[in-house]
Order: C-alpha cells, then structure tokens, then sequence
C-alpha cells in the first residue's frame, strides 16, 4: 500500500458530486481532520499486515507445519485477491458510494483478520487471507476518494501527504510490533490486531465520514475479464510453486502453465469486446506506460521476494528473535517513509527515467550484495543493503506511477492508476513464487552434497533429501534422539544448503534487475503529470 494510490483519485475523471449531506448538523459530520482519522486507521490495518506477516511466518510455518509452498501461499493468497479486485473495487465505490464502500472494506479486514488468528490449519488461514485480500482493495481505492471529496483544493495535498506517512510508518512499525507479539504472545496476536483498530476506524467513520459516489458511474461490470483473470494468475502461481515442489518437468505445473495461457489469452480476447473493459488494452499502446507497469512489477518483484527470504535468514538461519529480526529490518521498510518524497523530487525535476533506472540500479545492487552474505554474516554486512532496497522501492514506486498515469490518456487516468497498484501485487505474488522456485530446487539440488561435507553419514543424508522443503524454510530437519554431533552436522548443511538457495535467488533477480535498467531508458514522462504530493 502506497501513497501513490493518490494518483488514480486525483485523476479519476470529473469532480464528483456528493450524495445530500444528511445529518450535515451533527457534531463533527464532514469534518475533514476527523475524516482523515477515521480513514487513516483504516489504512494502518493494510499498511501494517504489509510487513507483520513476514515476520509471522516462521511461527505459522511450525505451529502449522507448513512446507515452503503453504507458507508462500499465507502470503499469495492475499497478495493475489487484492490485485484482481482492485480495480473492479474503485467502480464499485465510485458506484454504491465510497464511504459505504470503505466501511464494509473496514469490517471485512478487521473480521477476516480476526479469523485468521481462530484458524486451526493452514487451509483455513489461506482462505481468510483470500477475504481479508478482497477486503482491503473494497478500502483502498475508497479511502482516497473520500478524501479527496472531502478536503478543499488547497488543503487536499496536505492530507494525501498525512495519510501516506500514516502508511508508511505502519509499514516500518509492523516488522517490531510483530516480533513483539510473536515473541511475547503468539503469532495470532499479530492479526488480533487489526480487530480494535478496525472497531475504532468503522465507529469513527460512521459519524463523521459523509458519503459521495460518481452520479455518472456506469453500471456494468467486467464480470468474465475479472474472472479471466483472476483464473489466469491462479493458475500461473501454482503452477510455479508446484514446479518447486516437483520440478518444472512435471505435469502438474505444465498444465498449470498452459492454463493459465489459455485464460490469459480469452482475458485478453474479453477486453477487446467487452463494453466496459476492466483493462483497457489500447493503453499498452504507449512504450512508456507498457515499459513503467513493467518496472512496477521487477521492482516488487524484488522487494516483497526480499523481505520473504530475509526474515526466514534472520530467523531461522541467524537465530534472531522475532523482536530482533524486526529491528533489524527497520533500514529497509523504515527508508520508506523518506524514499518517496526524494523518488517525487527527482522525477518532479528529471522526469521518471532516471529514479526509475536508479531504482532497478540500487535493486540490483542490493540484490547481488545480498547474495553474497554467509550463514553467519555479521549486522554491518546486512544493513546498507536493506537500506538500497527501501531507497529502489520509493524510487520504482514514484516514478512508475508517473509514467504510467501521465502517459495515459486522461479519460482513462484512473485505470491507470488501478493499473498501477494491480502491477504492484502481481510483482508481489511472483517474487514469493518465483524466488521460491529457484530456493526450493537449488536446495534440493545440493541438500545431501551439504549434509555430507558437513559431516552427515551418507546414509542419514540420503534420508533426509526429501526434506527440501523444511530447509527451504531455514530449518533444519534434526530427528528426535539426533546424537548432538550429528545434529550440529544436519543443521550446519542444512544452513549452507539453504544459503546455497538463498544466494541462487538474489543473483537471478540482480540479473533481473540489471536488465530492467534498460527498460527504464524508454520511458519518458507523461503529458499528464502526476501531482508530486500525491505520490511523494
């Protein structure tokens, strides 16, 4: 969740026109600070399950005994629900209203996140985190455009301004709340949450938010391009993740992939005829904007890929609590908050290409920095690279934004930006993925290989190389009544065997990296510029 969803709201069309006022005479009704609460309360929810869950994961992974693939999916499947939504979401409020649109979107993360914690299995908590994904993109798109029909002209910047730190300091805050709770509580606390903050979002939004919706919204919606779609991206996750599971020759994940080339292809074939579009295929006709989606998607490609892997090394392969774990990776989430108004002087003043060429540059970097740290690699190794990557997320993210909104045509802006965060949670959901196939089959590759030079008898070795999975996650998989040499001997492989996939990951998304850099030298800046304090 970022501030750029400032974006689609201050270029959405005509100026809306609000639903009669009501209770205008009731204390507090319509008063744009107390608004601006009700709605950044609503948002620190998103902005801090953003982060905490990373740091959830390896509690989840053992209370659950979840394989890498079940807990790629706690993480996916959210990812995955909020990026086919997002833009059907947006008509919808534009449609019903936006602050009704909001408060549901309030009620359904709060109890979604409530009922993650209750979940007894792991099948449960993917599917509430299915919901609390489809709820948060019913509040965000929502969120803006209350305000937005809140606040006057010359005050609207200010509280965009207000409302993107709200976020940003929940992002930096939530990896340090939630190795708090994980460590003194339990890993449920960290979706508990969202319950009280949800309860005072929902009261305060009903008394004092004043409803608007877009009295000339059409009423059609793209039912089967969203269920296209949706189907498309399903099919392509799984298809990677059980290529990780069993290999890229298998027929599970081949008939994943040809699945999900089918539907993308009857996507496509759907918005071509369909009479309001839920992506209008005529926009990709700008190199510019086509070449900016595709930056949105590398750079939280490599960003939310990053923060999966980092926390399972801080974690499991460092030994760090979770509190530890948190603190330490303040340099990268916390930059955020300062990334984004440099990343809007620089493209304010350069145009997007050179922050989003230092973006994809500083990505790579820190990538290939990254892929070089050994098992026990030392703070000062670590922190100037997670430093990088918050600098390439602000950078990517601002500058991204502008080409794409400034180089779609006007009408269409709000797409635009739609399209804009949709790319954001694609990149998302294929970091976690791809990054895992690449760590799950290079460990599986050199797993015994690790054992036995750790001094693993090739016998034991053997019986453990079914176990990928566990040490894909940085366990080690010791049986119970291990003599402690041999134990020592399975943890110390298995930790090299996971760097082994760690390092292997890193490299390909720097070499990723690399290659978007020339991706960035064709973007140019838009002639419908993006307002800086929107994005910044």
């Amino acid at each position: 969740m970022t501030q750029s969803q400032g974006a689609e709201v201050l270029n959405s069309g005509p100026v809306q026109r609000s639903a009669p006022p009501g209770r205008r005479a009731r204390s507090g009704y319509g008063h744009p600070w107390l608004t601006l609460v009700a709605v950044a309360l609503g948002v620190m929810m998103v902005g801090l399950d953003a982060t905490v869950v990373s740091i959830a994961n390896p509690a989840i992974a053992k209370d659950l005994g979840a394989d890498l693939s079940g807990l790629q999916w706690v993480t996916n499947a959210y990812l995955l629900s909020l990026a086919v939504t997002l833009i059907p979401a947006g008509k919808i409020a534009d449609r019903f209203g936006r602050k009704r649109t909001f408060l549901a979107g309030v009620i359904g993360f709060a109890a979604a996140s409530v009922l993650i914690g209750l979940s007894g299995g792991l099948g449960m908590v993917i599917f509430w985190r299915v919901v609390q994904g489809f709820a948060g993109a019913l509040l965000q798109p929502a969120s803006l455009a209350i305000l937005r029909n809140t606040f006057p002209p010359d005050k609207l910047n200010a509280a965009i301004g207000i409302w993107g730190s709200t976020v940003g300091i929940s992002i930096a805050g939530g990896p340090i709340v939630a190795g708090l709770l994980v460590e003194n509580v339990n890993w449920e606390s960290v979706f508990f949450l969202n319950a009280p903050l949800g309860v005072v979002a929902l009261l305060v939004g009903l008394w004092v938010i004043r409803e608007s919706r877009d009295e000339e919204a059409r009423g059609s919606f793209d039912i089967p391009g969203v269920a296209l779609l949706t189907g498309a991206l399903f099919a392509l996750v799984w298809g990677l993740i059980k290529a990780g599971e069993h290999g890229f020759g298998d027929a599970v994940p081949l008939v994943s992939f040809a699945a999900a080339a089918v539907l993308l292809a009857a996507f496509v074939a759907n918005e071509t005829r369909a009479e309001s579009p839920l992506l209008p295929l005529g926009l990709f006709r700008s190199v510019s904007l086509s070449a900016a989606t595709g930056l949105i998607v590398l750079g939280f490609f490599g960003m939310f890929g990053t923060i999966f892997f980092i926390t399972l090394y801080l974690q499991q392969v460092h030994g760090m609590s979770p509190v530890d774990a948190g603190v330490r990776m303040l340099p990268m989430t916390g930059i955020f908050i300062v990334a984004s108004p440099i990343a809007g002087a620089l493209t304010n003043r350069f145009g997007p290409r050179l922050p989003l060429a230092l973006g994809m540059g500083f990505t790579a970097a820190a990538m290939f920095g990254l892929a070089r740290i050994g098992v026990d690699a030392p703070y000062v190794q670590l922190w100037p690279w997670f430093v990088l990557v918050g600098l390439a997320f602000g950078m990517v993210i601002v500058a991204g934004t502008e080409a794409i909104v400034g180089n779609a045509p006007a009408h269409l802006a709000g797409v635009a930006g739609g399209l804009q965060q949709t790319a954001s949670q694609i990149g998302g959901v294929l970091g976690t993925s791809v990054l895992g196939v690449l760590m799950s089959t290079k460990v599986g590759d050199v797993l015994v290989d690790r054992l036995t030079g750790a001094g693993v008898p090739g016998t034991a070795a053997q019986q453990l190389s079914g176990q990928g999975g566990i040490v894909s996650q940085g366990v080690a998989p010791v049986p119970p009544g291990t003599p402690a040499p041999t134990a020592e001997a399975i943890t110390n492989g298995s930790h090299l065997a996971f760097m082994d996939g760690f390092q292997t990951s890193l490299t390909v998304a720097g070499a990723v990296a690399v290659v978007a850099i020339l991706a960035a030298l064709l973007v140019r800046r838009g002639s419908t510029p993006v307002d800086g304090a929107a994005v910044a």
